[in-house]
């Protein structure tokens, strides 16, 4: 291996392991705060019981899946084992098995610190809003480190002791596809409780969210971790692995490829010191802005990344055109967030015409929000474009190849930050659990205002994480479209050694003129809506069976509905159901989307898979973030009301918002997040088949 690239390797290291030492010091910052009221200590606990039961018992699922996907992934990939090397094939799924660990132990740490610090940011809630959101923001920033340093990790050690870039497409398949089944399966979870309790609590009896008398009230906290944490730290995971990968592999092919590399592994690394330095230097003034205290560490962490690439870029003779395409990419990725928090904010005019319209009714509550979700998908997909566009355009004169390299590493730049994006996204479902357990505990009406001051800017900034993820999803999987050509073509190099009588043809590129590529796209295009379906009408039956559950229990449990002091609901019941429910509904969903790959790359080969990719990248992208920003807006919608504008809490107008945000629910925490990374998966596994799509297919 080359001395350059080792040196960047051994740097991109320590600056992991130094994230490791700094999550290690938040930890104990959020840990050593106090705690001192039993009741709330024991309400967490609770959460995290279940949190940690739920995570157990899906990891036990998945473990089964990932040991039968290790054994195929051992007897066919890169190639059938009886027609390669046998370590080719053995590489392959050890890399495989590695991505799923780490990918698993990112969210076992998002639960770990989560769970503790939504009761030490309740409790510090009491001495105004800096100490709450200084632990609530740095409890989530354990995520953030941790995430991005075993990402970086990760891919660094695979390069490391392979020197193979292909053996990284199975380190990104592992990490994807367990992301893809805790998204699904975390999301599944929490919009069972979290539409069980509004609409028995809400709607039916007209009592707070958080009433400890509702007996789905722990389970919906409990879904805001294994949901909100552990699903979206493995998501950002994923994309920042995949789209590392997606950069090494092109860069392979370059004319320079380890000075590619290295460029590669510079930014990275750069990426994660600035969030370091961006978290460690967010601040709160005493009366101070949650909502801007955040966006601000997003800024300086940004500049910082802008200031430090240049720097290095400079310093060792990097190209200045693929420093450009980054930073297109890392500016694409803050408008995109800007244009999610428009359509989302409480303080804008699309979340105020939304509760207005809710005055006549749940109807003009659902049509309105679809029609804004729909308008919010123009400038985003918009800037996805222009990113990639631009990116494209400033590389293509370095020579061949170096367009589509030009591409992912504007992904690579959106990606950057991403420890910052998921310390600021991981903050979100700690607060919204902290305002929960300040009900429970009845610490008053003014630690209940930092709460829910603390809980806005979580929301807020939870849609603009949300755009952002999607955004660089798409950034990403174009760029694995570009790396799914690498794999074929080598594969057609490889081919033509071997059989110098029947040549293929290298692709550059795929015509939806040619009637498998149509087929292709058509298919493709329909995945991520049949997707999505299979998702909601899990939450749909799952939910059902929790509010049977919740009636059963208000109607056999004396004194349960009038809050006797001495009468505890059935909690263990509800976690119990949203568990089963789901364990059960996940795999259906997220096998779909890989069978279906296979099936069209055996049917139709390499023409109809990138034709494919290409219908399930667009038809993706529109949808998860029309449903990202549509279920926002009708959560924003909800509480902005409920601040007492249009006729305020209890009226028709909140009980309409109520229904929008009961629908909002799963598009916005179940299906919508969860397609990017099924765009992801799918990409990937195209990648990985590359071989056999090309030599075994029935047209």
């Amino acid at each position: 291996m080359d001395l350059h690239l080792t040196l960047f390797l051994i740097a991109s290291l320590v600056i992991s392991v130094a994230a490791f030492f700094f999550a290690g010091w938040l930890y104990r910052y959020v840990a050593k705060q106090p705690s001192s009221n039993e009741k709330i200590s024991n309400v967490s606990q609770l959460i995290k019981n279940g949190a940690n039961t739920f995570l157990r018992k899906e990891y036990t699922v998945l473990a089964k899946f990932a040991g039968i996907a290790g054994i195929v992934i051992l007897l066919f990939l890169p190639a059938p084992i009886w027609k390669s090397e046998f370590l080719d094939n053995l590489t392959m799924m050890l890399s495989y098995l590695f991505g799923t660990v780490f990918s698993a132990l990112a969210g076992k740490i998002g639960i770990m610190i989560a769970t503790i610090a939504n009761v030490k940011t309740a409790e510090a809630a009491k001495y105004g809003i800096k100490p709450a959101f200084m632990c609530g923001f740095r409890g989530g920033a354990v995520m953030g480190m941790a995430v991005v340093g075993s990402s970086l990790l990760g891919v660094a050690l695979i390069i490391l002791i392979t020197g193979n870039t292909t053996a990284l497409l199975g380190f990104s398949f592992g990490a994807s596809s367990l992301a893809l089944f805790a998204k699904a399966g975390g999301g599944i979870f929490t919009k069972t409780a979290d539409i069980s309790a509004d609409l028995t609590g809400k709607v039916e009896l007209g009592i707070p969210e958080d009433d400890p008398r509702n007996p789905a009230v722990i389970a919906d906290n409990v879904g805001d971790n294994v949901g909100d944490v552990a699903g979206m730290g493995a998501d950002l995971f994923d994309s920042n692995v995949a789209s590392m990968s997606a950069a090494l592999i092109m860069a392979g092919s370059l004319q320079e490829p380890v000075k590619a590399s290295c460029t590669v592994f510079a930014y990275a690394a750069l990426g994660l010191l600035s969030s370091i330095i961006g978290v460690a230097t967010a601040r709160i003034g005493k009366r101070g802005n949650a909502t801007s205290a955040l966006n601000n560490s997003t800024y300086v962490t940004t500049g910082i990344f802008a200031i430090l690439t240049a720097a290095t870029t400079a310093i060792f003779g990097f190209e200045w055109r693929i420093w450009g395409a980054s930073m297109i990419g890392l500016v694409v990725g803050v408008i995109i967030g800007i244009a999610s928090d428009y359509f989302t904010d409480d303080r804008r005019k699309p979340v105020h015409m939304v509760a207005e319209a809710s005055k006549s009714g749940p109807a003009f509550t659902i049509l309105s929000g679809v029609s804004y979700g729909f308008l919010s998908t123009l400038p985003s997909l918009i800037g996805i474009g222009f990113s990639a566009l631009s990116a494209y355009r400033l590389c293509a004169p370095l020579g061949s190849g170096y367009s589509m390299f030009g591409i992912s590493m504007a992904a690579v730049g959106m990606l950057s930050i991403v420890g910052m994006i998921v310390s600021n996204d991981a903050y979100g479902p700690i607060v919204d659990n902290s305002r929960g357990l300040a009900e429970m505990g009845d610490l008053g009406d003014e630690v209940l205002e930092v709460t829910d001051q603390l809980d806005s800017a979580g929301n807020t900034v939870k849609a603009i994480t949300k755009g952002f993820a999607i955004g660089a999803a798409g950034l990403t999987v174009i760029s694995l479209l570009g790396a799914f050509i690498s794999e074929v073509n080598e594969a057609v190099s490889a081919h033509n050694l071997l059989h110098p009588l029947d040549l293929l043809e290298e692709i550059t590129s795929f015509d939806i003129m040619n009637p498998l590529v149509f087929f292709g796209m058509l298919v493709g295009a329909s995945i991520p809506a049949v997707f999505s379906a299979l998702l909601m009408l899990g939450v749909n039956r799952n939910a059902q069976r929790m509010v049977f559950e919740i009636h059963r229990q208000f109607k056999e449990i004396p004194g349960l509905k009038e809050g006797k002091d001495d009468v505890t609901p059935e909690y263990d019941k509800c976690i119990t159901i949203a568990t089963k429910g789901a364990i059960k509904e996940l795999l259906p969903a997220s096998l779909f989307t890989i069978i279906m790959t296979v099936i069209v790359g055996l049917i139709g080969g390499v023409h109809a898979i990138g034709g494919f990719l290409t219908g399930n990248i667009v038809s993706g992208l529109l949808l998860a973030l029309f449903m990202s920003n549509s279920g926002g807006l009708w959560d924003n919608s909800k509480k902005y009301i409920e601040a007492g504008n249009c006729d305020g809490k209890g009226s028709d107008s909140h009980k309409a918002a109520v229904v929008g945000d009961t629908v909002g629910d799963p598009f916005k925490d179940t299906a919508g997040p969860s397609i990017n990374t099924q765009i992801t998966v799918v990409s990937l596994v195209a990648s990985l088949m590359a071989t056999i799509f090309l030599t075994i297919s029935l047209f």
